[in-house]
């Protein structure tokens, strides 16, 4: 037989730990005096014990957990381990895109720093992963941000998106139409920078420049651009990109996000 406290060093826990499942009538002392408050527990009483807390550190509620316990079927027993083990796989998967959409915002923050803002050039950007939306709706009088909200809504329909999802970067895209015309305002789509996305910003050579300014304030650097296309012997093929690498998030000014501008070229 074991006192309290060496059965609480054997099993890992605490003696506070131990009067709490005694009091919840998860785990008793198999010998108690009343007279003298002794308690004793069995060296069996080990593998309960270690079950228990385990059960609790994966969040199996104490009510099942004391069911268990009571009832002690081998049926009961799988039943609680395969809905925990399931829980835990739902865990994990949150975990892992968790993990990715905090390397994506990490990756954004870090592409736009030890940059030159009035360097303009051409760069080969790899194919990458993006959501979508659709046109954007500026009848009416709509303004940019009513076509940010609908753009929430509409995609949020058409994929089955989580939680996570949503809070990946979104930026715009600015129809090569509308850019061969010098016209740059409002985003045309907007669409979600997200690894996992169904549609794809192509790979393709990008001039690239860079501003300051709030959401929607792109424009800044693109007759600069446009000339610089012209002078070194490109031509506008394809949409462009409008990018916030540095926002909200690591610039408490809101007049000076860092922008990206990405419009597709190619040799003439």
């Amino acid at each position: 037989m074991l006192s309290v406290g060496d059965f609480a060093k054997l099993s890992r826990s605490t003696k506070q730990t131990l009067y709490y499942y005694d009091k919840k009538g998860l785990l008793s002392p198999e010998i108690r005096d009343e007279n003298n408050k002794y308690r004793f527990y069995s060296v069996k009483q080990l593998a309960v014990c270690n079950t228990i807390r385990i059960l609790q550190k994966l969040g199996v509620p104490l009510t099942e957990i004391k069911t268990l316990l009571v009832w002690r079927t081998p049926d009961l027993a799988e039943d609680i381990l395969l809905r925990q083990i399931g829980d835990l796989g739902e865990k994990q998967r949150q975990i892992a895109q968790a993990q990715m959409l905090l390397h994506i915002t990490l990756q954004s923050l870090r592409s736009g720093q030890r940059i030159d803002e009035n360097i303009i050039n051409v760069q080969h950007f790899p194919a990458q992963k993006i959501v979508i939306g659709e046109q954007n709706d500026y009848s009416d009088g709509k303004t940019d941000y009513d076509a940010l909200y609908t753009f929430y809504q509409t995609v949020s329909e058409k994929y089955p998106l989580s939680e996570y999802d949503t809070c990946y970067p979104v930026w715009g895209i600015m129809s090569e139409k509308h850019i061969k015309k010098g016209e740059w305002g409002y985003p045309d789509r907007y669409y979600f920078f997200n690894p996992m996305g169904k549609d794809e910003r192509p790979a393709a050579m990008y001039a690239v420049g860079h501003t300051r300014s709030g959401y929607g304030g792109g424009g800044g650097p693109v007759k600069r651009m446009y000339t610089y296309i012209e002078q070194n012997g490109y031509e506008i093929c394809g949409d462009a990109y409008e990018e916030y690498p540095h926002n909200e998030i690591g610039i408490p000014d809101e007049g000076n996000y860092l922008v990206r501008i990405l419009i597709t070229v190619r040799k003439k």
